[in-house]
C-alpha cells in the first residue's frame, strides 16, 4: 500500500487482466494503487500465488481485502457515477451469486474475453468522454432550428396567416368554441395570447436569435427551452403544413437536448450534466430508424416485401432531385438489392447502436451514409441532417477528435461532475415512454403497456416522445395537380408552382434543408380527392380572391393584375423520362392527362 489508498492486485501476466486494469487507472487516477500479484505477492502471504491467478484481490485501506466481484465493484465505486453496481452487490437478493458465477465464468476464459474486448473495444480502453459530443449536437439542434425557424418566416403568411390558406385565427375560434379551458393543454401555443401574422412572425425570429445563442454556447438550457416552446407553438396551429415527421423530430430532440446542456448563463466552469442526454438521443434514433423499418414490415405494402419499392420511390417521392431522376435509370437488380439494403439499415443496423464502442460507431456511420444518400436523392428539408446530428450521439470525444480541427474543439479542461437527479429521472422516465410507444407500435406487451397511458398522452400532446415511419406504404404512381386559371373559361392558364413537378422541361430541383410546405403538400393532396383535402378548397379560394399572401407561395402568377374568373385543378400522370426519350427531347417529364382534379369555380 502506499500512503494508506486502496490497492487492486491484478495477474501482471494476463492480457485480459492488463487492458482493464489499464482503463480503471484512467478513470481513477491517483486514488488507488495498482500492482502485480507478482510483485507484491510475497507480502500478502495469506494469499496463495493460486488464488491471485484466479481472482483480483482489492486492499481496502484498513487492510482487510475483497476479491472476485466484489472487488471489481469497490473498485468501481471509487468511479463517478458507478456506486450503485456496489449498492446491487450488497442489497440485491441472488446478485452475489450471479455476479459471483459470472465473474468466475470470465476469469475461467480470460483468453476469449481478451479478443472479445479488443473487437468491441480496440487494443486500449479509454474512459468515454462526451464533452465535445454534446458540443457538436448542441450546435447541431441550434443550425437545425434556424433552418426551421428561417423557412417559416417567408411562408407562414400565406399557410396560416390571416389571408393564408388556414387562417390560424379562424383556426383558434373554432377550438375555443368547442372547448373550455382545456384547449391550452389540447392545442399548447403562444398564439392564444395573439394570432396575428406580425405575432406569428415574431415567434420565428426570435427563434432564429435563441438559435444563434445556442450556436455561441450562450444560456444553452434557456435556449433550447424557448425554441423548444416556441416551436411547439407553431406547430400546434400549423394545421396540414406542420403535420410532418421531421417537425415532431426536432421537438423531441430539441426537448431531449435540454439534458445535455449546462445550466450556467457561459459554459465557463459550468458543470457537466451527465451522460443521461447521450443516452435519450442514442435510444431516439435508435427508435426512429427501427420504427421507420418496421413500419414498412407492418403495413403488408407489396412493393415493400417483394423487393421493388425502390423501383418506384426515386420517381414517386415528393421532391426528387436531380440525382433521383439519375438513381430511377438503374437496374431492377440494383432496386432489389438496395431495398433489401434499407431493410438491414433500418431494422438490424439501429441495434449495433446499443453494442459496445467500435460497433456503435459502425452502426453510427452506416446510417450517416445512408441518410446522405437518401439527402442526395430527395428533398427531405432538414430531415436527414437533424438524424446526422442524432447520430452523432453514438461517437464519444476521442472518435470525433479525428474530424474536428483543434481549433474548433471545446475546451479540453475536466469536467465537473453534478449529481443532476432530475435530469436523471427525466431521462429515464422519456427512454421508457419511448420503450412503450415503440413496443406499442409492434402490438407486444399491450396489456403491460394500458396502464402507462397517463404517461404516454402527455408526451404525445408536447411531442417529446412520438412514433416515426416515413414511406410505410409505397407511392407507385405520381399524380399531379395543375391548377390553371381563365377569364372566359375556355382559355386556360397554369400558375406554376416554386419546386414541384409541373413544366416537364424543368429538372427537379435541389432545394433542402428549405422546405416548400405548399409544394409537399400538393403531392399528397394529389394522391386522394380533393373532398379529403378541405384546405385545397380553400386554396383555390385565395387564388380567386388573389390574396398577395398565398400567391407569394408560387413561382409564376400568370394573371398578375387581377385573379381569373375562373379556375379549375387538372391531373396528370408524370413519370421520369428514360435516357433515350431525354437525350431526344430535353424532357425530365413525360405526363399523361388524368382529367379534372377539381371542377371549374368561380367567385360569387
Amino acid at each position: 500500500m502506499n500512503d494508506g489508498r486502496p490497492l487492486l492486485i491484478y495477474d501482471g501476466k494476463c492480457s485480459f487482466c492488463g487492458i482493464w486494469v489499464r482503463y480503471f487507472q484512467r478513470c481513477t487516477g491517483p486514488a488507488i494503487d495498482y500492482v502485480s500479484s507478482q510483485e507484491v505477492g510475497p507480502q500478502y502471504p495469506e494469499i496463495s500465488p493460486e488464488e491471485f491467478k484466479r481472482s483480483i484481490y482489492f486492499i481496502r485501506s484498513d487492510h482487510t481485502h475483497a476479491k472476485g466481484a466484489r472487488a471489481a465493484f469497490e473498485l468501481m465505486a471509487q468511479m463517478p457515477g458507478k456506486a450503485w453496481l456496489l449498492w446491487s452487490y450488497r442489497n440485491i437478493p441472488g446478485f452475489i451469486a450471479a455476479s459471483e458465477a459470472a465473474y468466475r465464468f470470465i476469469a475461467g476464459h480470460r483468453s476469449f474475453f481478451f479478443w472479445l474486448t479488443r473487437f468491441f473495444w480496440g487494443k486500449e480502453i479509454y474512459p468515454a468522454a462526451y464533452r465535445q459530443t454534446r458540443s457538436v449536437i448542441l450546435k447541431g439542434l441550434a443550425i437545425v432550428y434556424l433552418i426551421a425557424f428561417l423557412s417559416l418566416i417567408p411562408q407562414l403568411s400565406g399557410l396560416i396567416g390571416a389571408h393564408g390558406i388556414l387562417p390560424t385565427g379562424e383556426y383558434l375560434d373554432t377550438i375555443r368554441t368547442q372547448t373550455g379551458l382545456e384547449r391550452y393543454w389540447l392545442l399548447p401555443t403562444l398564439a392564444w395570447m395573439n394570432s396575428s401574422d406580425m405575432f406569428l412572425q415574431a415567434l420565428c425570429w426570435t427563434g432564429c436569435g435563441l438559435a444563434i445563442a445556442l450556436f455561441m454556447d450562450i444560456a444553452s438550457l434557456t435556449s433550447l427551452f424557448g425554441m423548444f416552446v416556441l416551436y411547439l407553438s407553431i406547430v400546434s396551429i400549423g394545421q396540414d403544413f406542420l403535420s410532418f415527421q421531421w417537425d415532431i423530430l426536432l421537438l423531441e430532440a430539441g426537448f431531449a437536448g435540454m439534458l445535455l446542456a449546462h445550466r450556467a448563463l457561459l459554459p465557463r466552469n459550468a458543470r457537466s450534466p451527465g451522460v443521461i442526454g447521450i443516452w435519450v438521443i442514442r435510444f431516439l434514433v435508435f427508435r426512429l430508424m427501427l420504427e421507420s423499418g418496421l413500419v414498412k414490415l407492418l403495413s403488408g405494402d407489396p412493393s415493400w416485401r417483394s423487393l421493388t419499392a425502390m423501383s418506384f420511390h426515386y420517381e414517386t417521392q415528393p421532391l426528387p432531385t436531380p440525382l433521383g431522376w439519375y438513381a430511377h435509370q438503374l437496374p431492377a437488380s440494383f432496386h432489389k438489392f438496395s431495398n433489401g439494403g434499407v431493410f438491414a439499415v433500418e431494422i438490424f443496423a439501429p441495434f449495433l447502436f446499443l453494442m459496445p464502442r467500435r460497433l456503435r460507431i459502425v452502426g453510427a456511420w452506416i446510417t450517416i451514409v445512408f441518410q446522405s444518400l437518401i439527402a442526395a436523392t430527395g428533398n427531405y428539408t432538414f430531415f436527414n441532417l437533424l438524424t446526422i446530428i442524432l447520430c452523432v450521439s453514438l461517437f464519444d470525444d476521442r472518435h470525433l477528435q479525428i474530424f474536428i480541427p483543434a481549433t474548433f474543439r471545446p475546451a479540453s479542461a475536466p469536467e465537473l461532475p453534478a449529481k443532476n437527479y432530475p435530469a436523471l429521472l427525466a431521462g429515464a422516465l422519456l427512454i421508457l415512454i419511448g420503450f412503450l410507444k415503440l413496443a406499442a407500435m409492434t402490438g407486444a406487451l399491450n396489456g403491460v403497456i394500458a396502464p402507462f397511458s397517463a404517461l404516454m398522452e402527455p408526451a404525445e400532446t408536447l411531442h417529446v416522445v412520438n412514433n416515426y415511419g416515413l414511406f410505410a406504404v409505397m407511392t407507385t404512381s405520381r399524380p399531379e395537380i395543375i391548377v390553371e386559371g381563365s377569364e372566359d373559361g375556355k382559355v386556360w392558364q397554369a400558375y406554376e408552382f416554386k419546386y414541384k413537378a409541373g413544366d416537364v422541361h424543368q429538372p427537379p430541383h435541389w432545394v433542402a434543408p428549405y422546405q416548400p410546405r405548399l409544394d409537399w403538400q400538393m403531392w399528397f393532396a394529389a394522391l386522394g380527392g380533393y373532398r379529403q383535402t378541405p384546405w385545397f378548397h380553400l386554396f383555390m379560394q385565395r387564388l380567386l380572391e388573389g390574396s398577395p399572401d398565398v400567391l407569394s407561395l408560387l413561382a409564376k402568377n400568370p394573371f398578375p393584375d387581377k385573379p381569373p374568373r375562373f379556375l379549375r385543378a387538372t391531373g396528370y400522370e408524370y413519370k421520369f423520362t428514360t435516357m433515350e426519350e431525354r437525350r431526344i427531347t430535353g424532357d425530365w417529364w413525360t405526363r399523361t392527362y388524368m382529367g379534372l382534379y377539381f371542377p371549374e369555380v368561380r367567385l360569387k
